[in-house]
């Protein structure tokens, strides 16, 4: 496996190992030995076809870690620093993941996350750190000003949750400032 630091800290993008027709994406000693040491409790699956718009998405009280992959598909995948003391506050990455290039996406706890599907249809996996509790769960307005973040929309309208939708911008939220 290869790990590449990403400009904000503790965000990384995974390239797997493939051995024949096998794909290794997570050793959890090998994750350990290079300090990526979050402890995976749950594994998450979406589905979603082209344009739809998932996020942003985080949990307050108990945060989420996440390593995402794709099995079929390609989405473009967003990380949103909502760390308060660090120096990439607001700062977000993207990155095209996908079944072609294998790549995953280690997010950690205090990140908002995101994505767009590029592809006809994408089957989208999550190791996560904490249970889901939907109860905790907020979220910021995928369109946000502040965060600005460049999707690769290509013109297209995109399809937004009910519950997405009313996600407001950092500016208007009391919880991210």
């Amino acid at each position: 496996m290869k790990i590449h630091r990403t400009f904000i800290s503790d965000l990384y993008t995974i390239e797997p190992t493939i051995i024949n027709e096998m794909i290794l994406k997570y050793d959890k000693n090998f994750f350990k030995k290079n300090h990526l040491d979050m402890n995976f409790i749950q594994d998450n699956e979406s589905l979603s076809k082209r344009n739809v718009l998932r996020g942003l998405h985080i949990q307050i009280e108990k945060p989420q870690g996440k390593l995402v992959s794709v099995l079929e598909g390609e989405i473009f995948d967003v990380a949103v620093d909502l760390r308060k003391d660090s120096k990439t506050f607001l700062k977000w990455d993207g990155e095209i993941l996908s079944s072609q290039n294998n790549k995953m996406f280690y997010i950690p706890e205090g990140f908002a996350h995101g994505f767009l599907v590029l592809s006809d249809f994408a089957k989208v996996s999550f190791k996560v750190s904490n249970l889901w509790n939907p109860e905790d769960e907020v979220g910021i307005a995928w369109n946000d000003s502040t965060l600005n973040i460049d999707w690769p929309l290509n013109g297209n309208t995109p399809i937004i949750a009910e519950k997405d939708k009313k996600y407001i911008e950092i500016k208007n939220n009391r919880i991210f400032k």
